[in-house]
């Protein structure tokens, strides 16, 4: 990438005025240091006086708004939704952001027309994000690099980390590229390309261009959901012990009925193929998110009086999701968890894996909220759909769509970019996936046909 001409004059922001006053004491001429907040400070402004060309450098944090706000951190950028998060998503985590994220992306909106380069030390995924918003938001640049650092050798960090750099145009000049990822600082060959397409961003633009026709680019009736979502583990899990009695968290025997436990499984169980004996259960208190839970009191006392026995503890728990809903209240329940069948992944493990569970002692199976689902109503369907997410197809375009350095690489809106009777067709497996139509939903059954005929 081009570099920048040598800068003339130097210009530092920082908010810790002791840090201010040891530069000063020292400082030239060319060097000018900036007592302000980043977070409220005008950095259009800042740049607008300096002269042309621009370097940019820093290191901002590795931390998300939520880590400092568990700190109680001051030094915080203004609560606004800014990635567009709505929803269920923005209530259950999905708006949390990098700080570096934010204050990059101030950045690259006041570097917006000007002969600049940017060189900032970030997270790789934060990188990706920043790409994503510019080319969503048709910001002017002209080349853009990832060059990944070890992090754990000059930070003492386990984090996949980059150096992102920019390089900014006035607008007649820019002609945007494809991001170069390159495998270190010195790499002369990149060893990936990124690239946009319908809307993401993807590692292999080849492949997921082969295969426009296998991506669902509107809504299907093919649902991919995540599994149950309480924030009590101690409480809501029990372990089935070799006599057959339970023991929660606490290593506490616990006596309840039966009646609201299901077998369940965790990310770990379904990324190491441990499905056939399940020796956990979850304890389910609503058959809907929202539903009252009164009648437990009624219908299971043991139930209710051992969840009033950690009442305190599931009133506690910090998601907002739980405020103003009936006591004991779970969240991603619905008719789809007690379907008898599901194919299912774990989202944390680096392994495209995939189950198909059934009934476990007469029960359907629940999954907890770190893995994603597609409910059955047959062992026929789960196997042919089953088969399907098998195949090298979609798992070479799925692939190129995950990035495994990511905290939770696998995700819903990934696995949902599969048109699951397209990708039938692809693979030579449509008619086995239309005799199991008489088990699918009405829309589903006229879907399959439409593309049958």
């Amino acid at each position: 990438m081009e570099s920048c001409t040598e800068a003339v004059e130097f210009v530092g922001l920082e908010i810790n005025k002791k840090y201010v006053d040891e530069v000063r004491s020292i400082e030239s001429g060319m060097l000018t240091v900036i007592h302000d907040d980043f977070f409220s400070c005008s950095l259009e402004n800042i740049i607008q006086k300096l002269p042309e060309p621009l370097l940019v450098i820093g290191n901002p944090p590795w931390v998300t708004n939520s880590e400092l706000t568990r700190i109680r951190s001051e030094n915080l950028p203004n609560k606004t939704n800014f990635n567009g998060v709505s929803g269920i998503d923005a209530i259950t985590g999905k708006s949390n952001f990098d700080i570096s994220e934010w204050m990059l992306i101030q950045e690259v909106e006041a570097l917006q027309g000007k002969d600049a380069l940017l060189a900032m030390l970030c997270k790789t995924a934060v990188a990706r994000k920043v790409i994503l918003f510019m080319l969503k938001k048709a910001f002017d640049f002209s080349e853009v690099e990832i060059r990944k650092i070890d992090a754990q050798k000059f930070f003492r960090v386990a984090v996949d980390a980059c150096l992102f750099v920019v390089r900014f145009l006035p607008k007649q000049q820019c002609q945007h590229s494809d991001c170069r990822i390159y495998l270190s600082l010195k790499s002369n060959i990149p060893s990936d390309v990124l690239g946009m397409r319908n809307g993401r961003l993807v590692t292999d633009v080849e492949t997921v261009d082969r295969f426009q026709d296998v991506l669902a680019l509107n809504a299907t009736d093919f649902t991919w959901r995540s599994g149950v979502k309480h924030d009590c583990s101690k409480v809501m899990e029990l372990f089935v012990q070799s006599d057959g009695r339970l023991k929660n968290g606490f290593k506490d025997y616990v006596d309840i009925e039966d009646a609201l436990l299901y077998p369940m499984l965790k990310s770990s169980d379904l990324a190491n193929g441990r499905t056939r004996e399940i020796h956990r259960r979850m304890l389910i208190t609503q058959q809907s998110v929202g539903s009252d839970t009164k009648s437990i009191q009624y219908l299971y006392p043991k139930m209710w009086h051992y969840l009033n026995e950690h009442a305190e503890k599931l009133n506690n728990r910090r998601s907002s999701i739980y405020k103003n809903r009936p006591p004991f209240s779970i969240f991603g329940v619905g008719d789809y968890s007690f379907k008898p069948w599901k194919v299912a992944i774990s989202g944390l493990y680096k392994k495209l894996q995939f189950s198909i569970i059934g009934p476990y002692e007469g029960k359907p199976v629940v999954v907890d909220d770190t893995c994603y689902f597609l409910s059955c109503e047959s062992e026929e369907e789960a196997n042919v759909i089953g088969s399907i997410f098998a195949s090298k197809v979609v798992q070479d375009i799925l692939i190129a769509h995950i990035f495994w350095d990511s905290k939770r690489p696998i995700t819903r809106d990934i696995l949902s970019i599969i048109d699951i009777p397209a990708a039938a067709r692809r693979i030579g497996c449509f008619e086995a996936l239309v005799k199991v139509c008489r088990s699918l939903s009405h829309h589903k059954q006229s879907d399959l046909f439409a593309m049958r005929f």
